[in-house]
Parts: structure tokens; C-alpha cells; sequence
């Protein structure tokens, strides 16, 4: 054809329709498409600095995240956090130091029972160690407060051996009972 008749009207009054190149089953056409398309995007250039990453909540990176594997020590430590117990549990640990902070021979005739509101619950074997342990309760508290910081145990009880029970029984006694110190 020539440039005439191209800008001539068809005398039939239908224009042409343009040929669209039929499309191939195996898929090749789109698979030229796409990296034609990506023939004609440019390199990036290198200009010395580093764009600033993006932290995406689902996105895992080079930094380190709670996803991240934690150590046992860190997950303890925030476990203890969240939940409030670092004062008890810096108390319990000094059930395992007792015989450091009291000395071995007071250590060996008095054990600490449990920890509640500021109060720390002594049990002595005897009497006379009851007694021993109260004399000793200020000198005890301070090295407490010192090692779990100020006012952490306000006041030590102690309590002494467990005395049997007198009033169960066919021949219970009425009044005073017996006078044994049990220690």
C-alpha cells in the first residue's frame, strides 16, 4: 500500500481493524513481557550512604526483634519483670545464702520459713536459739537490707520448736499444763 491510500477513507465506510499477534499457549509471550519490562529499568546508582530500613512489624531484618531467639537468662529476667516479683525472689535467694549472711553455727540451729509483707519468719530449733535469734534480729536486718536494699525487711519473727499439743486426748490437763521448754 501506498501513503495514499492509507489517508483515504475506506469507500466501504468500515475502517480496518488492527491484527493483534494471536496469544501463545506455552506461555512464552508473557515470560518476554515480563523481562522486557525489566530490561528497561536502569541500575541504581551507588551514592556512598545507606537509605534508612524500614521497620515493618512483620518484617524480619538484620536487627534484633522479640522474635528473635532470647537467652534463658534475659527471658527469666523479663519474666520477673512484668510480673513484679524481683523483691521475692531476691528474698528466696537469700534463703539459699542464709548461712553466709547469719554465720554457720546460727545458720545450723535457725532457718528462715518464709517472707511476707517486710516480715521474715525465723524457725529455731530451741528455745535458747529463739532467744539467741531475737538478740541478733537487728544486726540480721540490716545485713538483709543492705544486701536487698532499704526497707525491704522490716522485722524478723522468730518462732521456736513446735511444742506438742496438750488438749486433745482422753487426759487432757485444765489450767496451766506442763512446764517443759521442748529444746
Amino acid at each position: 500500500m501506498s501513503r495514499s491510500d492509507e489517508s483515504e477513507p475506506d469507500p466501504s465506510g468500515s475502517s480496518p481493524e488492527p491484527t493483534e499477534p494471536e496469544h501463545d499457549p506455552s506461555g512464552l509471550d508473557l515470560a518476554r513481557s515480563v523481562a522486557g519490562g525489566y530490561r528497561k529499568r536502569r541500575p541504581r546508582r551507588f551514592t556512598g550512604r545507606r537509605k534508612p530500613k524500614r521497620r515493618d512489624a512483620q518484617a524480619s531484618g538484620a536487627y534484633p526483634d522479640d522474635r528473635d531467639p532470647q537467652t534463658l537468662d534475659a527471658a527469666m529476667d523479663r519474666l520477673v519483670a512484668e510480673h513484679g516479683w524481683q523483691t521475692d525472689l531476691a528474698v528466696h535467694a537469700v534463703f539459699g545464702r542464709w548461712d553466709q549472711i547469719v554465720g554457720p553455727e546460727v545458720a545450723q540451729h535457725c532457718k528462715p520459713e518464709r517472707y511476707a509483707d517486710d516480715e521474715l519468719t525465723v524457725r529455731a530449733d530451741s528455745t535458747s536459739w529463739a532467744t539467741q535469734m531475737r538478740l541478733l534480729a537487728s544486726d540480721v536486718v540490716r545485713r538483709l537490707n543492705t544486701e536487698l536494699g532499704d526497707g525491704t525487711v522490716r522485722r524478723i519473727q522468730v518462732l521456736g520448736p513446735q511444742a506438742p499439743s496438750w488438749r486433745r486426748g482422753r487426759r487432757t490437763v485444765r489450767g496451766r499444763g506442763p512446764r517443759d521448754t521442748y529444746g
